[in-house]
């Protein structure tokens, strides 16, 4: 017979939660930002080395828009980034298990304009960049 006590949200006895569930809703997410909520992300423009590499790529402006995540922000499981810290940077799909370290410059993808992100991953073809006549 099923313990009455037991609920969805703790499916295991109090003396045994911690054990089965160590990292309980670690991986979820709740919102797109949920780690840093309320705190001003940082931008490609804000970040000193990461400018100097991006100048001849994008101008100023441009940086500004470029999103950088906090240190200690869990990525969003099944969104598309790009680490500016390699370069030539390549997309990935985050796993919930990620999280921004300090040697990463996670991008999100969702939060970049399309033709700066293609620029950004070296995408040569003018019509996807928009310079096309």
């Amino acid at each position: 017979m099923p313990d009455p006590d037991l609920k969805p949200e703790h499916p295991h006895p109090p003396e045994w939660q911690r054990d089965l569930n160590p990292d309980f809703l670690a991986g979820h997410n709740f919102t797109v930002r949920n780690a840093n909520a309320g705190e001003a992300w940082r931008t490609a423009y804000d970040v000193k080395e990461l400018h100097r590499q991006l100048a001849d790529v994008l101008d100023d402006d441009e940086l500004q828009q470029v999103p950088v995540v906090p240190l200690g922000t869990r990525l969003e499981q099944g969104a598309t980034y790009i680490d500016l810290r390699h370069w030539p940077p390549t997309q990935f799909t985050a796993t919930a298990n990620m999280e921004a370290e300090a040697n990463n410059w996670y991008v999100p993808k969702a939060e970049v304009d399309y033709r700066i992100w293609n620029r950004l991953i070296g995408v040569q073809e003018p019509a996807r960049l928009e310079e096309s006549a």
